[in-house]
């Protein structure tokens, strides 16, 4: 079921358990998981594109193995907002995804979460070879990140 309202995401979620958070690329699919709390977004594994089945096989295993309950993937808008062809590939994704599997899927804004993953990796004097290693599951838990502080935002207001 995809949700794009936060609030509804957050409505179909159970009181408790694991978000991952997907920063998809045309190579790479970055992996961010949270804790069971959901507090801190954590980078996992940045996952070889294949071909859909194969990846989509790799991020069950993930979700089956982390006790994973929803799924938020980066919506990589246009800087003045609109959605491009990416926009649209990460759209289809998530509809093909959604044919797989029974937990909750949204889109997280991720303008700027590459860049965002790139400074704190220069901050932390990461290499160049180990930046480029990182840079997609890094992107994917600011992406994911962004969306548990949403999530306690609509909590504390609740």
């Amino acid at each position: 079921m995809i949700l794009d309202a936060p609030e509804d995401f957050a409505a179909a979620l159970p009181a408790h358990g694991a978000l991952a958070g997907l920063d998809l690329g045309t190579v790479t699919i970055g992996v961010a998981v949270s804790d069971l709390m959901r507090s801190v977004a954590s980078p996992l594994e940045t996952i070889k594109r294949k071909k859909f089945t194969l990846d989509a096989a790799r991020l069950f295993e993930i979700t089956t193995h982390r006790m994973i309950v929803g799924l938020v993937l980066g919506l990589p808008r246009n800087m003045d907002g609109s959605e491009g062809p990416r926009c649209q590939a990460t759209r289809a994704f998530a509809r093909n995804l959604e044919k797989l599997t029974p937990l909750p899927i949204t889109f997280w804004d991720e303008r700027l979460s590459t860049v965002a993953a790139e400074r704190a990796m220069l901050a932390a004097d990461m290499s160049r070879k180990r930046r480029a290693e990182r840079i997609d599951n890094v992107a994917a838990s600011y992406i994911l990140q962004g969306m548990l502080d949403r999530l306690r935002h609509l909590e504390a207001r609740a």
